[in-house]
């Protein structure tokens, strides 16, 4: 470590902000004095939509998903996912 990290008490949001802003870690830290860490259990964040599709492409999922043992909506992302190339975590 360079030098101790000491904050200031701000008096509002903005004043934090404009703090951050123009923050610069390494005047502060070497790249020693970092640790690999995990967040076993954080989950990302999701957000509801609406989307229409033709019947017959619900019923055809819900049938997949069925035979398959997941809910169809898993399905679907799982489908969404792979169209995007993303992996499932």
């Amino acid at each position: 470590m360079k030098k101790q990290l000491k904050l200031p008490n701000f008096k509002n949001e903005d004043q934090e902000r404009e703090y951050w802003s123009k923050f610069d870690p390494g005047e502060y830290f070497e790249a020693k004095d970092f640790k690999e860490v995990h967040f076993p259990n954080l989950k990302p964040t999701t957000q509801q939509i609406s989307i229409r599709f033709p019947l017959h492409w619900i019923y055809a999922i819900k049938e997949k998903a069925n035979k398959i043992g997941i809910p169809y909506q898993a399905l679907i992302k799982k489908f969404v996912s792979s169209g995007l190339q993303i992996s499932n975590s």
